[in-house]
């Protein structure tokens, strides 16, 4: 009788549900990136945008979100993507992304996308793709999708370097 309980435990493992991951997915360049929805505060239309002085180009500024002052970045800038000093458009979209203690705007040009699957379906980076400068690797992995595509996942707690972060704009004044 033993026997038989060994036997079934395997296909009861397999039968349990995979854990899966909700991923806001937007466009930067001609990839999908996603971002785990739990570190998403809110999406919403770019709010007017107040550019500050000595920040880095991918910065592009501040704005009033909901009473918050939060600093908004450019993604497509910061990786590289298009040439710097791309116009931002008339209409883009903010996504507000909480990391330790502060939040920041992500600007991405389409309307973000709810998306979800298996944990199982996300590898980590290889090291190559990671900027190598950087301390803390900010890819989560990458999202293979079963029609064939990815999704590029970022660790929004990771994406700044500490020295970045102490020249945000307003975090002077939060800290």
């Amino acid at each position: 009788m033993a026997e038989i309980e060994l036997a079934a435990a395997p296909k009861a493992e397999r039968a349990k549900p995979a854990e899966l991951v909700q991923l806001i997915v937007f466009r930067l360049g001609d990839e999908d990136y996603g971002i785990r929805i739990e570190q998403v505060k809110e999406v919403t239309v770019t709010p007017e945008v107040a550019r500050m002085p000595k920040t880095p180009p991918f910065i592009k500024g501040i704005a009033n979100l909901r009473g918050d002052i939060i600093a908004i970045l450019d993604l497509e800038e910061r990786f590289r993507l298009r040439p710097a000093g791309r116009p931002i458009p008339e209409r883009s979209y903010t996504v507000a992304v909480e990391a330790a203690d502060y939040t920041l705007g992500l600007m991405v040009r389409e309307v973000p996308r709810p998306f979800t699957l298996p944990l199982s379906q996300i590898e980590p980076a290889p090291e190559f793709v990671q900027d190598a400068g950087t301390r803390d690797k900010y890819l989560e992995g990458i999202a293979k999708l079963p029609e064939g595509g990815i999704i590029i996942v970022l660790d929004m707690r990771k994406l700044l370097t500490p020295s970045e972060v102490l020249r945000l704009p307003g975090k002077a004044a939060s800290s």
